[in-house]
C-alpha cells in the first residue's frame, strides 16, 4: 500500500514529500518535556498497511478513553512498535533537548523489525544514523507519529498516575506533572520529589530553600 496512506490532511501545511516509499517508516514522538517531575516519554511505531487504524491524530486533540483505546489497536495491528524514556536523572544530566533525544533513540533502536526511515515530529531529528526527516506539527499530519504520540501519551499518564497514587498530595493524575498552580502550590508545601527534575526552575527554587 502507497506510503500516502498514512498522511493526514492539515489545512496549515502543505501535503508531505517523503522521501521513502516502503514498509519500514517509523513515526517517532515524545511526550513530557514540559513537567516537572518524572521521565521524556518516547514512542516509535511502524504501522502495517495491511491493518490500517482510523481516528490516528495528534493525542493532545484525543480524550483519555480514545487514546487508551487506540493505544490498544496500535499494539496489536503495528508492523513493530516501541516505548522507551529517559529519566528524570538523565533529564538533569543532559538537559531535556538531549534526554528527548535520547529517549526517540531508544524506541527506534528497541524496534522488531527495524525501521529503514524516521518521520520525527519537531524540527530536529534525534541525531540516529537511520535516515529521516524531521516534521513541524507531525502528529497531527502523518498517522505513524501520531501512533506514537498516543503510545507515549499513554505511558507518561500511566506513570503520573502510579505517582499519584503514592503522593495524592500532589495531584499528579490531574495535571500530569505540568506546572499548574496546584502542582506548583504541593510542591512549595511539600517539597520535592527524588523523581522531580531538579534543573527545571521551579524544583530548584524550592531546593534552594530547604
Amino acid at each position: 500500500m502507497a506510503i500516502e496512506h498514512w498522511l493526514i490532511e492539515h489545512k496549515d501545511f502543505q501535503p508531505l514529500k517523503i522521501a521513502y516509499r516502503g514498509e519500514r517508516l517509523a513515526g517517532v514522538d515524545e511526550v513530557g518535556r514540559g513537567p516537572l517531575i518524572g521521565s521524556v516519554v518516547a514512542a516509535a511505531v511502524i504501522l502495517d498497511p495491511a491493518q490500517p487504524i482510523d481516528g490516528l491524530t495528534d493525542s493532545k486533540k484525543l480524550t483519555a478513553r480514545k487514546r487508551e483505546a487506540l493505544d490498544s489497536q496500535i499494539r496489536e495491528r503495528a508492523l513493530a512498535f516501541a516505548v522507551a524514556e529517559a529519566s528524570a536523572a538523565e533529564v538533569d544530566a543532559l538537559n531535556i533537548y538531549h534526554a528527548t533525544h535520547l529517549a526517540m533513540r531508544r524506541a527506534i533502536d528497541a524496534l522488531a523489525p527495524a525501521a529503514e526511515y524516521l518521520l520525527v515530529d519537531g524540527n530536529k531529528l534525534p541525531g540516529h544514523l537511520l535516515p529521516g526527516q524531521a516534521v513541524v506539527k507531525g502528529d497531527a499530519r502523518h498517522a505513524a507519529i501520531a501512533a506514537a504520540s498516543i503510545l507515549a501519551k499513554v505511558a507518561r499518564d500511566a506513570q503520573m498516575v502510579a505517582l499519584d497514587e503514592c503522593y495524592p498530595e500532589y495531584g499528579f493524575a490531574r495535571h500530569k506533572g505540568y506546572p499548574t498552580k496546584e502542582h506548583l502550590t504541593a510542591l512549595a508545601a511539600h517539597g520535592p520529589l527524588a523523581d522531580h527534575r531538579r534543573s527545571f526552575a521551579p524544583v530548584q527554587r524550592q531546593l534552594a530553600l530547604l
